[in-house]
């Protein structure tokens, strides 16, 4: 019985354990897989010839099957790419059950000619895109007004991009056509960083930029720095290298001067300490009524025991000079002498002979 019983309880451990193993694996999030870069979308658009329904934006979020997504369809320019585009197509990426998400990049040429200027080449920028994990297709050099011969060959279901009213090529808002079409779905502007922010972020500290690349070892041809610009900036970080020396010494100095003043402080109070102990033993050992006094009053308590006894104060012969009192310190009896006898018989015989 015992042994079933110890069974029993290894068997509902072993549960017990297995278990908690079980919710602890249900618990963890789930691991993301890895994936392909997204493909190039192909210039005669969607291989697919098979008739595709339209889809209502009712339908969209309900979810669609499997084998019918909802082809959604998001452009820009995408220089500099941060978080805002990427946040931009996440959204655009699940505004429905089943998305999959076409991004459109235009053209160098295309966008200098309405834009402007980009930092990034147009390569660079189909890069990009296609590295972000919400992106299943890019079209490369994508036009700048959707047209509907465009959203018919790449078969689109929906364009997504924020509300605002984007004025540009003559027009005041280059997707009014879509969204009067009922194919808008609007996403949301991530605020405090765009591609103009970190231009203007680079332009208004142009001259650390400069001053840092040629650290690194660009040369003041590339930068497009004249002689006396790149001398001036060799020099200027020069100064700067000997301030932040200057600097580390004084941070050096104070920290050892504050070091130094701890120790000093921490030796004064030691000090008081111990005089203050040294105060305190020596009033116990010379004090009033205290260790010392006691020493000298049982010293003289032994020296008078060991003295002579004084003579009786009655005696007549303790005191040579009547009326004076003997002196306190004076303890040894007073001797008197006697002349001898025979000097008196002398004296007696004489006197009878006078007389």
């Amino acid at each position: 019985m015992a042994k079933r019983r110890r069974t029993g309880t290894r068997a509902n451990g072993r549960a017990g354990r297995g278990g908690v193993q079980a919710q602890q694996q249900q618990k963890r999030p789930p691991m993301k897989a890895l994936r392909e870069p997204a493909v190039f979308a192909s210039h005669s658009g969607s291989p697919s010839e098979t008739p595709r329904e339209k889809v209502t934006l009712a339908q969209a979020r309900r979810g669609t099957p499997a084998n019918r997504p909802v082809r959604v369809y998001a452009d820009g320019i995408f220089d500099l790419f941060h978080s805002g585009h990427a946040r931009a197509l996440m959204q655009a990426k699940k505004l429905f059950p089943n998305t999959e998400l076409i991004v459109g990049v235009c053209s160098d040429a295309l966008t200098h000619k309405y834009k402007g200027y980009t930092v990034m080449t147009e390569d660079e920028r189909y890069e990009a895109l296609i590295h972000c994990r919400y992106v299943d297709e890019v079209v490369r050099d994508a036009p700048w007004t959707l047209t509907p011969d465009f959203l018919k060959k790449h078969r689109i279901d929906f364009v997504a991009h924020d509300d605002i009213p984007y004025t540009s090529a003559g027009s005041e808002d280059v997707y009014k056509h879509i969204k009067e079409a009922g194919m808008f779905v609007a996403t949301q502007r991530t605020e405090g960083i765009s591609t103009s922010d970190l231009i203007t972020r680079i332009v208004r500290d142009y001259d650390v930029y400069v001053r840092r690349n040629l650290q690194r070892g660009y040369t003041a041809r590339e930068l497009n720095v004249g002689f006396i610009k790149e001398k001036t900036y060799r020099l200027q970080e020069q100064v700067d290298r000997m301030k932040e020396t200057v600097r580390t010494v004084e941070e050096k100095s104070k920290h050892l001067v504050h070091r130094v003043e701890e120790k000093s402080h921490d030796l004064i109070y030691k000090w008081e300490e111990k005089s203050r102990e040294f105060i305190g033993n020596f009033l116990e050992l010379f004090g009033p009524d205290k260790a010392w006094h006691m020493i000298q009053e049982r010293s003289g308590r032994v020296l008078q025991a060991l003295s002579p006894y004084q003579s009786p104060s009655t005696s007549p012969s303790s005191s040579p000079t009547r009326g004076r009192s003997p002196s306190p310190g004076n303890h040894w009896p007073l001797l008197r002498f006697r002349s001898p006898p025979a000097k008196a018989v002398c004296n007696n015989e004489s006197d009878q002979t006078d007389k």
